[in-house]
């Protein structure tokens, strides 16, 4: 790996071995702060094995030692620590951190963790490693898709601009709301890189995508308001690496990353054989699929060839005649982490703030030392990384 090289050799494998669950009680704990410094290791590892073959890569590590279930279960665990403990920690009048770092560390890591996965589903692998707890994030990434059609319709996401009259909390709160656009962003490709495994997914799984939440039709959605676009002073602009770009006018017709990952998840999910059998073709499915069409120009079909017969598909659906919903008596296999997490810290989340609050976020002059370093390392591997990063996309372009 040479120079290009992150992770000393070994440390991968232990980093990944070490990995484990945590209470949502213990989030911002010594021992949950190292493994979140860990997993942002293992991230820009995993970007650099993408960018460049070498050793031995981070997704194989992952699978080798059944450590995907792992992610699943503490994505979900933060998601719901933000919904439920985030907000009482907010409302606290004479809470007033001197730093808020420590918990900024936690409202972070759900964007740390989503990150990884875009990177390493990629490989069909991972998610068959994933096993049961692929109903879990299936459900996670609807719920990401459905707030961002949501707010998309209010006007698209919250701008990044402070108020001088702002408290550190609720510039906090600022701060995680706009991670909130970028984490669904990146569900929206974890989506996608999941229906590639269409053919090897249970029953239960594609029965949960296409019947409890019929994805089709919110995928439609999506391409309908497009929130990763915008107009801003008559030009377009589209979210990419964190930040709007300005499109030159040359490019305006090229087909972005995320408006192909919707593309491709449609396909994988209307054309498939396995998906056929199971999606059932409502009227409602039937119209807003037909929506479709008006999208699949000549300059799109360049672009990506395989939507033609996604085009035919809809030119048969015109002419097709709409199926009742169907009432089959299946037996299915349901998502157990949300509701697992939920059941066993019901009625506890002012207890758990209130722990928090007195051992987490309430840090020692030392300890607030301690988490300033915390935060240079983290700074430093992050830019060490895109460096590397930079340096190996230089090398694959010579």
């Amino acid at each position: 790996m040479g120079d290009l090289e992150l992770l000393l050799p070994g440390e991968a494998e232990v980093l990944v071995r070490g990995l484990r669950s945590f209470p949502l009680r213990e989030m911002g704990s010594e021992g949950w702060n190292q493994q979140h410094e860990n997993l942002e290791k293992l991230n820009m590892q995993a970007i650099l094995d993408a960018t460049i073959s070498q050793g031995e890569p981070i997704q194989e590590l992952l699978v080798t030692h059944g450590k995907v279930p792992t992610l699943v279960e503490e994505l979900i665990a933060v998601e719901m620590w933000k919904q439920k403990v985030f907000p009482v920690l907010c409302r606290v009048e004479d809470f007033k951190p001197q730093n808020t770092f420590p918990i900024y560390m936690v409202v972070h890591h759900e964007a740390s963790i989503i990150n990884l996965l875009e990177t390493v589903f990629f490989h069909k692998e991972v998610c068959e490693s994933a096993e049961d707890t692929v109903l879990d994030l299936v459900d996670y990434c609807h719920r990401k898709l459905t707030l961002l059609v949501a707010r998309s319709g209010c006007g698209g996401p919250p701008e990044g601009e402070g108020s001088q009259d702002s408290n550190p909390m609720q510039e906090l709160q600022k701060q995680a709301e706009l991670m909130e656009f970028e984490i669904a962003l990146k569900a929206l490709s974890v989506l996608r890189y999941i229906t590639d495994c269409v053919d090897s997914l249970s029953l239960s799984t594609l029965s949960r995508m296409l019947s409890t939440h019929n994805l089709p039709c919110l995928l439609v959605e999506l391409l309908e308001h497009s929130p990763w676009n915008r107009r801003e002073g008559g030009k377009l602009q589209q979210f990419e690496g964190s930040r709007w770009h300005t499109v030159a006018p040359s490019e305006q017709q090229k087909l972005s990353k995320l408006d192909g990952q919707v593309w491709i998840a449609l396909y994988n999910l209307l054309l498939s054989p396995e998906a056929q059998a199971r999606y059932c073709l409502t009227s409602f499915a039937k119209g807003q699929l037909l929506k479709l069409r008006a999208f699949l120009t000549d300059t799109l079909l360049d672009q990506l060839p395989n939507l033609a017969h996604l085009q035919s598909f809809l030119a048969h659906l015109a002419l097709t005649e709409t199926q009742p919903p169907k009432k089959d008596l299946v037996l299915e296999q349901i998502p157990e982490i949300w509701e697992r997490l939920e059941r066993e810290n019901r009625g506890k989340w002012q207890a758990i703030a209130k722990h928090q609050l007195q051992h987490v976020f309430s840090p020692s002059e030392q300890d607030l030392r301690l988490q300033a370093q915390r935060e240079c390392q983290v700074k430093h591997w992050e830019k060490h990384g895109k460096t590397c990063v930079l340096a190996a996309q230089g090398d694959r372009a010579k």
